[in-house]
């Protein structure tokens, strides 16, 4: 069984209810009758009930009379996610009128319908910018406790097995930060180390900290940037094997890992990478996707206490389906982990 069906498979053995703003969106509701046809997530669909229902049809979409339509003008709900709205933004000086206001969005409706216990998940981004669905999922849902950094994962997929777990790479930061700090990068490290055992189920994720220096190898501030980050990170979390500064080649193959950096239980093994820069990452897994011809899924949000995804603009349909299948496992393992 592939990666994907894995996820796949979690998510229909434990469906999850995850919020999908852009109702009237095309890929977005191709994807959600999939979706719904397949059992593996309870969708909440926003937007006009009377438009969504005349675009199914339009597309013969057949599934999609089986999610929850909520038409953000008219929520039962919405005085009462307004004055939550407005609870949690008060420091900042937010009024119930604009509370009110702010609730008719869609991207801040379904943040609020998560953070208020009424979906576990929200995927966006197919029609909104990275920024827009971002904003409210900052004010509302907000970052897990004793993380602040926001940061993207991709799942790098390639034939080559001996690669990662089973050919199963993640690689992060690609989407969110562009140049961290040393206390960030440990917190990338932390989270994406929880990203490989909640969506891909790597049960001892062996996480390197790339630099273009391994051991000592080479002498720069940015080196010292990753060295200082490895040792952040093990305070952050003791138990999780991580080393560094470390090439990506002796990160990843066995006998230069043993000859760059013996002893290291991470060196040669490694199946999650953390990158120094948002640069590296991005430029990285583009590379390995295009010229590697590695399958790249995501980028996965992590850092955020409750699941929050945020679409390319370019996006397929099967995209779309695949990151509402994450989505419902990162659902799945945050209520294990409380």
């Amino acid at each position: 069984m592939g990666l994907m069906s894995e996820i796949v498979a979690r998510a229909i053995g434990n469906p999850q209810r995850i919020v999908l703003p852009e109702g009237t969106e095309e890929r977005t509701l191709k994807a959600a009758d999939m979706i719904l046809r397949d059992g593996i997530a309870k969708l909440v669909i926003l937007g006009n009930p009377t438009e969504i229902m005349n675009l199914a049809s339009q597309w013969s979409l057949a599934n999609i009379g089986k999610a929850t339509i909520v038409d953000p003008e008219n929520c039962p709900k919405h005085e009462e996610y307004a004055q939550l709205l407005c609870e949690l933004r008060k420091k900042k000086g937010m009024t119930i009128e604009e509370a009110r206001k702010l609730t008719l969005d869609p991207l801040y409706l379904g943040c609020l319908m998560v953070k208020s216990g009424d979906a576990d998940g929200q995927l966006a981004g197919a029609r909104n910018t990275t920024g827009n669905v971002l904003r409210p999922a900052l004010q509302i849902i907000k970052t897990l406790p004793g993380i602040t950094t926001v940061s993207g994962a991709m799942l790098l997929i390639t034939k080559h097995m001996e690669l990662g777990k089973n050919g199963v790479l993640v690689m992060s930061d690609v989407a969110v930060t562009p140049v961290p700090t040393a206390e960030q990068l440990a917190q990338i490290a932390v989270c994406t180390e929880q990203t490989a055992r909640s969506v891909v189920g790597i049960e001892e994720p062996k996480v390197a900290m790339l630099s273009f220096s391994t051991k000592g190898s080479a002498k720069h501030e940015v080196v010292d940037k990753v060295i200082e980050a490895t040792r952040l990170a093990k305070e952050m979390n003791p138990a999780m094997k991580i080393d560094g500064e470390m090439q990506a080649d002796a990160a990843l193959v066995p006998f230069i890992g043993s000859s760059k950096a013996p002893g290291s239980e991470v060196a040669g093994h490694a199946n999650v990478l953390v990158v120094p820069s948002l640069e590296v990452g991005n430029i990285g897994y583009k590379l390995a996707q295009r010229l590697g011809d590695m399958e790249a899924v995501g980028p996965i949000l992590q850092g955020m206490a409750q699941p929050v995804n945020d679409l390319s603009r370019g996006c397929s349909i099967d995209d779309i389906y695949n990151m509402i299948a994450i989505t419902s496992n990162q659902a799945i393992a945050s209520k294990q982990s409380k």
